[in-house]
């Protein structure tokens, strides 16, 4: 129901007036639109403020505040990344803040202490070989890591072990017409 019934079903109890057909139903159909764009504007406007919410607008609002645009595929992630980025202080540089940070950019990467002072690797637990959108993770965890620490990037692939686990012969891999690419990221 929309402003315009709702101001006519205000005034019909009085009795008064006519509503349907006539200029003072007219004139209450205008303000009832005027206010209907007015609730959808605010609508909008309470939507695209709460991060949590935001769709568009509110979302490259947030954006813009940052150096780096999260590298997220769908709307949750883009979400969560960006109050990721946002809750970067000054104490979120032990390693289980990086991790809850990295993690919350949508980036599928852990940083890992190494033992030498200085430096941290970085592994992509879930993703075998080399990411799709590296080069922008890379920038954005260069940019949450501390700058002092030097980064060493840890990738992973398919071993001989696991192909003999998955195929009993060459020819068996051979038939799934793979490149060698696709196959040292086959891992399941």
């Amino acid at each position: 129901m929309g402003y315009g019934d709702y101001l006519k079903d205000l005034l019909r109890p009085l009795g008064v007036y006519r509503l349907e057909g006539t200029i003072n139903g007219g004139e209450l159909e205008a303000v009832g639109a005027g206010l209907d764009g007015v609730a959808a504007a605010l609508e909008e406007t309470e939507r695209e403020m709460l991060l949590d919410t935001a769709e568009g607008a509110g979302l490259a609002a947030v954006e813009a505040l940052l150096t780096r645009a999260p590298v997220a595929d769908t709307l949750e992630r883009r979400r969560a990344a960006l109050a990721a980025l946002l809750r970067i202080g000054g104490d979120s540089f032990t390693l289980a803040a990086i991790n809850d940070t990295l993690k919350g950019c949508g980036l599928n990467a852990l940083a890992h202490e190494t033992g030498t002072p200085g430096q941290v690797q970085v592994t992509f637990p879930d993703v075998p070989g080399i990411p799709d959108g590296f080069e922008e993770m890379r920038k954005i965890i260069e940019d949450i890591l501390p700058c002092h620490l030097a980064v060493e990037y840890v990738y992973w692939y398919i071993t001989w072990a696991m192909m003999e686990e998955r195929f009993d012969t060459w020819g068996d891999i051979e038939a799934l017409g793979l490149t060698w690419g696709e196959l040292e990221k086959l891992v399941e």
